[in-house]
């Protein structure tokens, strides 16, 4: 859903429309209902990618946000967003990550991810730790 959204370069609820009415086209016709986790998880990304981005560029030496491959870097925007949200140990957001982007992108996304949502958590926790 995130990857649509991106690549369709319109709203989020554009994005959210054309996820649901493709898959509704090739499954037995789901609905958003269907998949309140991944709603969810749209809804965190897309409301605050201005940040999550700034992040990710902040934190990812060498690389333009631009310039990374695509699944990667929604890979990585969730990442940052679950980070965020401290609802599960970083270490657990961190290998879903890599785990996800072995399954659907590249052998080399592994590592590259690791990298890049390491670095991010370490400064969340160091930025946090410094807040009274």
């Amino acid at each position: 859903m995130i990857y649509q959204w991106e690549i369709n370069c319109g709203p989020a609820a554009e994005g959210q429309e054309a996820y649901w009415k493709t898959l509704a086209s090739e499954t037995s016709k789901k609905s958003p209902g269907d998949d309140a986790f991944a709603q969810r998880l749209f809804e965190r990304v897309t409301s605050r990618v201005a940040r999550i981005d700034d992040l990710i560029r902040e934190h990812a030496a060498n690389w333009r946000l631009e310039r990374m491959a695509a699944v990667d870097r929604n890979i990585l925007r969730i990442g940052v967003s679950e980070l965020l949200d401290k609802k599960e140990a970083p270490a657990v957001i961190i290998n879903e990550a890599v785990e996800v982007g072995r399954r659907f992108s590249t052998d080399e996304s592994g590592p590259f991810l690791n990298g890049i949502l390491d670095a991010i958590s370490k400064h969340l926790e160091s930025a946090a730790a410094k807040t009274p």
